[in-house]
């Protein structure tokens, strides 16, 4: 098994809260494992996601989830890179996909805006919200600089357009 990398496992000791403290429901909707889920729950969700008993899931670590069952992530594409400088990836409880964040570095500063994997695709538009717990872990562990949601997303689709094709060749 991969080893949960330490930086991740600080970040999820962060509060991830959906009601972003004020209880309206409009903070980050995510459930942040201690873990990465098992390879064999995650060959088993996505041979049920996919509708697929072929389907590989060997390239998906996925680290924590939305409320509604999506999933969140690390997609091993790069085979020379770490974990932390692989793409993030969501595949939603309906049908979503899409490529996060281009490394762990530009999704910081996704939550630095409040935007979850979750939200960054559902809602990719630029916010001017800050969330500040995160807003200064960024500050200190993410090496890339911080930028526009819409262009960090757009960035990470741009990197990485095999994603959603992969996904939908595996669909049956």
């Amino acid at each position: 098994m991969t080893q949960f990398p330490k930086l991740l496992n600080k970040l999820h000791q962060l509060d991830f809260d959906y009601g972003d403290g004020d209880g309206d429901g409009d903070g980050i909707d995510f459930e942040p494992y201690q873990n990465f889920m098992s390879k064999n729950e995650v060959s088993q969700w996505l041979k049920a996601w996919t509708g697929n008993n072929q389907a590989d899931a060997a390239s998906l670590f996925i680290f924590g989830q939305d409320g509604t069952g999506g999933y969140a992530a690390f997609w091993m594409v790069n085979l020379d890179k770490e974990i932390l400088d692989q793409p993030i990836v969501f595949l939603g409880s309906e049908g979503e996909i899409g490529v996060v964040a281009k490394d762990f570095n530009d999704y910081l500063w996704l939550l630095a805006q409040n935007h979850g994997p979750l939200e960054s695709i559902e809602y990719p538009e630029d916010t001017s919200k800050v969330n500040n717990i995160f807003l200064n872990f960024a500050k200190q562990n993410s090496k890339s600089i911080s930028r526009p949601v819409s262009e960090i997303i757009s960035d990470a689709q741009n990197s990485n357009p095999n994603f959603k094709g992969w996904i939908e060749s595996l669909i049956r």
